[in-house]
């Protein structure tokens, strides 16, 4: 599959500017997107100093402001001719807070930043690809986006929600060239995840793993594998049992309840 222009919003840190690396070493234009622009501008300074056939075009953006996303991803196709051939929907944010203690503008910021603005990213993007028959759309989703966790409920619905919302692309986008991916990792190391003690994948290996997915064209890539067959196995549980384990699992994990909401991708 060959990249040549590439959108990504999320750019300046974790998998963002991961695979806005990954793309621009293999000789793609990426518009990497951000509200960082020392961070944007350090990555395509990184790029350029390689001496690379690639580059990283930086683009100061709140991803929230639905006008200037989609203005965004405009001119990154004006500047590409017309011809985006990846666009990746990668910013996210992540929060955790119990159902007693929960706040309606940490949910309404975790829904904008990743449902609504991730869903623009994609549509902004779809029409000129579906007119000229050729590309590919992205979104990060999350293995926590399968079953309803303690103290994530409105993460879990914004990935939730993103799952749905690109399986219903999938039908609707057959026949016409464009493809659409979800991927769902499990945790990852990186800004958002800087505060967990357990064990995490590497943002190098994940990024691999993503690439290696958008290449083959799979619709949907959930990792790792033992972490997700377990995600898809709890699914199987009947809802009342499950939710019964979830809140032994929730006492006996002994974490403070917490409100965290960090939006610097």
């Amino acid at each position: 599959m060959d990249i040549r222009n590439a959108f990504i919003t999320g750019a300046s840190s974790g998998l963002g500017r991961g695979l806005a690396r990954h793309y621009a070493r293999a000789g793609a234009n990426v518009h990497a997107a951000a509200r960082r622009q020392a961070e944007l501008e350090r990555l395509a300074a990184e790029i350029a100093a390689e001496g690379g056939p690639g580059r990283i075009v930086p683009v100061v953006l709140d991803i929230t402001d639905a006008e200037a996303l989609v203005a965004a991803v405009h001119g990154a196709e004006t500047a590409a001719g017309g011809a985006l051939d990846l666009v990746i929907a990668n910013a996210g944010t992540g929060g955790s807070a119990s159902a007693t203690q929960i706040d309606w503008r940490t949910v309404k910021r975790i829904l904008d930043l990743n449902v609504s603005a991730a869903c623009v990213t994609i549509a902004a993007a779809l029409p000129a690809m579906v007119e000229r028959h050729r590309g590919t759309v992205v979104i990060i989703g999350s293995l926590a986006g399968l079953n309803g966790l303690p103290r994530k409920a409105a993460y879990c619905a914004s990935k939730a929600a993103v799952h749905v919302f690109m399986e219903s692309l999938r039908v609707d986008l057959g026949g016409t060239g464009v493809r659409a991916v979800t991927i769902s990792p499990g945790y990852v190391k990186t800004e958002m995840t800087a505060r967990r003690q357990k064990p995490m994948m590497a943002v190098d290996d994940a990024v691999r793993v993503i690439v290696h997915a958008i290449a083959r064209g799979d619709p949907r890539v959930a990792f790792p594998f033992p972490l997700s067959l377990v995600s898809q196995a709890i699914g199987l549980l009947p809802r009342d049992l499950y939710e019964r384990l979830a809140r032994l699992w929730s006492r006996l994990d002994g974490r403070p309840v917490t409100v965290e909401t960090w939006r610097g991708r």
